[in-house]
Formats: structure tokens, sequence, C-alpha cells
């Protein structure tokens, strides 16, 4: 529950500081994201899960 409650709150740090420090950065992401087509997005998430998880498994494996 701890390290739920860890990445939780790492993610929602990153998120404030996207939102904070690149505020019009943010609307041309979210822009661009909308003239993608879906199977392209479905794609990128995919990306990031894979990513996501392969970070995580390496960060428990190493330590």
């Amino acid at each position: 529950m701890q390290d739920l409650l860890t990445a939780i709150g790492l993610v929602l740090v990153i998120e404030g500081l996207v939102y904070a420090l690149a505020p019009s950065l943010v609307e041309q992401l979210l822009e661009a994201l909308r003239l993608m087509p879906e199977e392209t997005r479905r794609m990128v998430g995919l990306a990031a899960l894979a990513l996501g998880l392969s970070l995580v498994w390496l960060a428990k494996a190493v330590l």
C-alpha cells in the first residue's frame, strides 16, 4: 500500500509541475492529441504502459 501511495503521489507531483511551469505547453500537447488518430493514441498509451512497467520492474529488480 505504501508503494502505491508513493507512486500516485509522484505522478501528481510531476503532473503538477508540468501544469505549473508550462501551462501553454499542456494546451499544445492536448491539441496535438486531439488531432492524432485514435489508433495512434492507443499505441502511444500502450508504449507508455510498457515503459512504465519496465521501469518499475527494473527498480524492483535492482533495489
